[in-house]
């Protein structure tokens, strides 16, 4: 392999211990091999060989975002995004989503950043051509038939995207805002990426014309290609589908000057929320540029988890904030430093606001710690590296083009990691001084009202433009009929998906091991085979509740101690609860993990439940469930777990409860469910990375060894007692979006229809060219997105169909949604439609398991459902071996829209008078928790 794993594995070889005096020697930088050439049309080319896996990262940028946009086209950009995923010369609309999900891609989308578009997929790597062609049809030969019609469409989804992401998502007007109090109008900074939805509607199909004709030539563009190939081979490839294409004119990159802050700027905003959140920004230096590295660690400092300034003062000691980040926003033209801090329950933003200036005025006179700058470079060097252990998506290839858009190198990492290791407590403390300043910021508070939203109706329908030449367009490059046909797949790759080697402990604690050299990173998941599922009646969240507690103090280790010491090792912990299981999950260096490991296990086998800590997570858990209520998609899910199951089924809640139960939690419910379920006969050890079978066995023995054995305890679940009513109404007054959920009870994950099922899911709504999402998004533009899903549970769990719809579109919703699921039942699926909805799922088994989290959890639901050891083994055949008959039968037994319940959150008056003639009878109304209001007296 020429991608210099063996040197990355050398990384942090001597890393911190958390107790140390004085640092080691820093390891070696990290190096990635990789090629680059221009192409003589000035397409850029960047190639990675990583045979990890037989899948291949195809990432296509280009150097074009707002910062690019004219006055009076906010969100251009974006909206262009969506224009490439339309139809091209050679590629019908909707064909090349088909193709690639039917081919196992995965990771296959786009998104557009203030400076660059993405476009990118991860494949098999015998389907590197197909992606290849895909990519430069939209290239060369997107203007040859675009068309008022798909102009429209995108419009549409675009402006339910700003719906569901800004307006409807709590705190995204008073994101905007604070962009909006930073750089002035006119400004490419000036607007959220994303536009209004006056600009967005009032693009015309000429403007798209002149934005793709002036930015996406190739040579305002850069390819990177990472994974399973070969160079040779693969140059040849990118040469013959892009070659041939004609250069834009010249781009040149946006110089843009930013008016400094010289005096605070202050903005209030009202927004659908219940809990103040204070945002304070500043311009900072651009990305890479000097002060850059020395804000990002004090950003990690003040806002960066556990550890953190912000976080011990304001969540930990005073208790008067619910959460609290901090970042370094990195751009090409100006950066931005960004804190905000939600309120807790019965505080305000000015206490917010006093306590962060504190905390930021003690930083700008003191400065901070060198064991603060070393916990913030590790924490952040671990992040770095952990982006790199995935090829797509944001991972690998999307790094690469990232650092050879800022830096022109793209293998800036060992550069950008050496300059990290640099930063000291002095040099932190000069860049607060110099751009932290009280004078040059804007402080943006979002507060409790009713917002202020402009969503103007759509103009009337406009006459489709005349394209010339008989329909086709005026287009840029010269047809070449080679490009009609689609690309014949390579011979598939050979991959044995992983099964894991396991060992038992003499206490009972199975562990289960997958060795994955390369990068230097370990991830470890203690599972227990108990979850909300075992929560006691009167009492749900309580498992949720227990999980969490585990961070919050040892018999040795207080809170504070036990965020410090993780963070000095640059290691991740987390904990959390699901229906079956809880868990407590760690991503740490490999030199670093055998101390991470230690303090793992010292909080499972040894947590103190201190009373002072309960009350503190009490409060916090308090202040989630305000949260949750603020979000209409969350409320809509658990809306439906207690319309399915039950307000007696302990699932028939989220996972944290109610308010009643969380204040009515005693120490002792939560001892004894840790006693009762945190037993080593309940638990497993996944470990997958870089770690050896036989050092693993050794740390198992001496970290879990001592673990008392204990009695594991019966599970089981109760059946189901829902609601009787098929309509579930959540009121939510001027609501700009329905937020819908429609459910039924669904299959256990041990089931034999698996296969079968998820085949079925596929079809319907799984994949993006899914019926539901080409009908709803595509055709009709009536939501960003829609998806369905069978969630798998020791007992049968819930099936759903998910969706957030623009608001007086919910009523034709739900009929198309009830019209595919009934489809489904009558006609067997054609031919080519389920063999794409299977391949889907065999051919992308592969890029499921690209990164050691990724694999641990595949290997952790075998033991939590007791799945047998060669269950991915036998998977891909499985699959494969599903016919149309068995998905119409599948879909006869588990989708009958008459035992469906839908769940509705938006304006009760608009959603009713929408429902009303499909007759779903009497609506139920449930609270903003999911729950049915309490019975008169």
């Amino acid at each position: 392999m020429k991608l210099s794993w063996l040197l990355l594995a050398t990384l942090m070889l001597t890393t911190f211990s958390p107790m140390a005096g004085a640092q080691p020697a820093p390891a070696p930088l990290p190096h990635i091999a990789f090629d680059k050439t221009v192409l003589p049309n000035g397409l850029q080319l960047i190639l990675v060989e990583d045979r990890r896996l037989p899948v291949v990262a195809v990432n296509l940028w280009y150097h074009v975002g707002p910062a690019s946009e004219a006055p009076g086209l906010t969100g251009f950009a974006h909206l262009f995004e969506h224009m490439m995923f339309a139809q091209t010369r050679h590629i019908p609309r909707g064909m090349a989503d088909r193709l690639l999900e039917g081919a196992g891609a995965t990771d296959s989308n786009g998104g557009t950043g203030y400076d660059q578009t993405a476009y990118y997929d991860t494949v098999p790597s015998n389907q590197l051509e197909l992606a290849l062609w895909v990519h430069a049809d939209r290239m060369g030969y997107l203007l040859d038939v675009l068309d008022q019609e798909a102009l429209s469409i995108q419009q549409d989804v675009v402006r339910n995207e700003r719906r569901q992401t800004v307006e409807d998502e709590p705190y995204g007007l008073v994101r905007e805002a604070l962009a909006h109090a930073l750089f002035p109008k006119g400004h490419p900074y000036h607007a959220s990426i994303i536009g209004s939805h006056a600009d967005i509607q009032n693009a015309k199909l000429e403007d798209v014309r002149q934005f793709f004709a002036r930015y996406y030539g190739p040579n305002n563009a850069s390819l990177v290609i990472a994974g399973d190939i070969d160079k040779a081979k693969t140059r040849a490839l990118v040469e013959r589908y892009f070659g041939s294409f004609r250069r834009s004119p010249p781009v040149a990159r946006p110089s843009v000057a930013t008016p400094p802050i010289t005096s605070e700027r202050r903005v209030v905003v009202r927004d659908r929320i219940e809990l103040p959140r204070v945002f304070m920004g500043w311009h900072t230096p651009p990305a890479y540029g000097p002060g850059d590295a020395e804000l990002a660690v004090a950003a990690e400092i003040l806002g960066g988890g556990k550890s953190s300034r912000l976080y011990k003062k304001l969540v930990y000691e005073n208790q008067i904030a619910q959460d609290v980040d901090a970042s370094q926003n990195a751009l090409g033209l100006v950066s931005t430093f960004v804190i905000d801090v939600t309120a807790r329950p019965g505080h305000d933003a000015r206490e917010l606001e006093a306590a962060i200036d504190a905390e930021l005025a003690a930083l700008r006179e003191h400065g901070p710690t060198l064991r603060e700058v070393e916990r913030a470079r590790n924490s952040l060097e671990t992040a770095l590296l952990s982006t790199i252990e995935k090829l797509g998506g944001d991972g690998l290839a999307d790094q690469l083009n990232h650092y050879n858009q800022y830096t022109g190198d793209p293998g800036y990492l060992g550069k950008d990691l050496e300059r990290l290791r640099r930063v000291s407590p002095a040099d932190v403390q000069r860049a607060v001084r110099s751009w932290l300043r009280q004078d040059a910021r804007a402080v943006v508070t979002g507060v409790p009202g009713k917002p202020v939203i402009h969503d103007p109706r759509p103009p009337k329908a406009r006459p489709a433009a005349p394209l010339a030449g008989g329909g086709t367009g005026a287009g840029i490059n010269a047809p070449e009929a080679w490009r009609a046909h689609r690309p014949k797949a390579g011979p598939p790759p050979q991959f044995a998906l992983p099964q894991g080697e396991s060992f038992r402990l003499e206490n009972g604690l199975t562990v289960i091991h997958h060795q994955r050299p390369g990068v230097p990173l370990v991830s470890a998941q203690l599972v227990v085979r108990s979850g909300s599922a075992a929560n006691p009646a009167g009492l749900p969240g309580l498992a949720g509740f227990t999980a969490h507690m585990l961070e919050e103090g040892t018999v040795t280790r207080s809170a504070p101690r036990i965020a410090d010491e993780i963070a000095q090792l640059g290691a991740f912990l987390d904990t959390a609860s699901g229906a079956d299981a809880s868990a407590v999950s760690l991503l740490a260096l490999r030199a670093s993990f055998p101390a991470a490991l230690e303090i793992m296990a010292d909080i499972v086998q040894r947590p103190a439940f201190p009373i002072a800590e309960i009350e503190r997570q009490r409060a916090s858990r308090v202040g989630d469930l305000v949260q949750q209520r603020d979000d209409p998609e969350a409320v809509a899910a658990v809306a439906a777990l207690g319309a399915l199951y039950g307000s007696r089924h302990p699932k028939g809640y989220g996972q944290l409860g109610t308010e009643q139960a969380i204040r009515a939690v005693t120490r002792d419910d939560l001892v004894e469910f840790w006693r009762r379920h945190f037993v080593p006969g309940n638990a497993a050890l996944v470990v997958t990375g870089d770690i050896a079978h036989a050092e693993l066995k050794t740390l198992a023995a001496a970290h879990f060894g001592a673990w008392a054995r204990a009695e594991v305890p019966a599970a089981s679940t109760p059946a189901p007692a829902g609601t009787r009513a098929r309509l579930v109404v959540v009121d939510q007054p001027d609501a700009v979006q329905t937020a819908l959920q429609v459910g039924t009870i669904g299959a256990a994950r041990d089931s034999a229809d698996f296969p079968v099922l998820q085949v079925l899911n596929g079809a319907l709504g799984g994949m993006f060219s899914s019926r539901l999402n080409l009908r709803l998004r595509e055709a009709k533009g009536y939501t960003y997105g829609v998806y369905s899903h069978f969630h798998y549970e020791r007992s049968p769990g819930p099936f759903t169909i998910g969706t957030s719809v623009r608001a007086d579109a919910t009523g034709d919703s739900v009929r198309i949604i009830f019209q595919e699921l009934e489809s489904l039942r009558t006609a067997p699926l054609p031919p080519a439609e389920l063999k794409a909805a299977r391949d889907a799922q065999v051919l992308s088994l592969p890029g499921q398991f690209e990164t050691n989290a990724e694999i641990g959890a595949s290997l952790a639901e075998l033991f939590i459902y007791g799945l047998p050891p060669d269950y991915y083994a036998r998977l891909p055949a499985q699959l494969s071996a599903v016919s149309a008959a068995q998905v119409q039968d599948a879909a006869r037994k588990a989708l009958d829209p008459a035992h469906m319940v839908v769940m509705a959150v938006g304006d009760r008056r608009r959603i009713l008078a929408q429902l009303r003639p499909l007759a779903l009878g009497q609506p139920e109304l449930r609270d903003d928790d999911g729950q049915l209001p309490p019975a008169s007296p």
